[in-house]
């Protein structure tokens, strides 16, 4: 899809704000509501727009031990891979899970209550793992930049 620069605005603005009124964005980027609401659609029909979300603060609900975990795998066939994309996915512990190239395979964001609730994660889930060959912890000390809107 090709974006005009009212697209861009719109992007701009729902990515700050996505519970702004249909009628404050149209007004905010010089349109009608219902051509506004026509050009929303087109870009979630399109998929650039993907979902429309809240952010929470973990901190106030307890999850204050944030680390990002580099684990290596032992075993690379298809279904050692798949079995540990299962498992992760359904670790509520587990925020983001990325594939990178470089010495660990996959890196981990876990949120959890603190130290104790982290070691509970890593001996009762990600050690059990049988493709998990070894795993480094980076414990977050404080967030520079996160959850960032994208530029368009």
């Amino acid at each position: 899809m090709q974006l005009d620069d009212r697209d861009r605005k719109i992007l701009s603005l729902l990515q700050k704000d996505s519970r702004i009124s249909n009628a404050d964005l149209a007004d905010a980027v010089g349109m009608s509501a219902s051509a506004l609401w026509r050009k929303v659609r087109a870009l979630e029909d399109a998929g650039v727009i993907d979902t429309y979300r809240i952010r929470v603060n973990p901190e106030a609900l307890g999850l204050t031990f944030h680390a990002i975990v580099h684990v290596e795998l032992t075993r690379h066939d298809r279904q050692a891979i798949e079995a540990f994309i299962q498992a992760v996915r359904s670790a509520p512990e587990v925020q983001d899970c990325y594939a990178t190239t470089g010495r660990a395979d996959y890196h981990l964001r876990i949120l959890c209550a603190d130290l104790a609730a982290y070691n509970r994660f890593m001996d009762d889930f990600l050690f059990r793992l049988p493709a998990v060959s070894s795993a480094q912890t980076n414990v977050v000390l404080k967030s520079i930049k996160a959850d960032q809107p994208i530029s368009v």
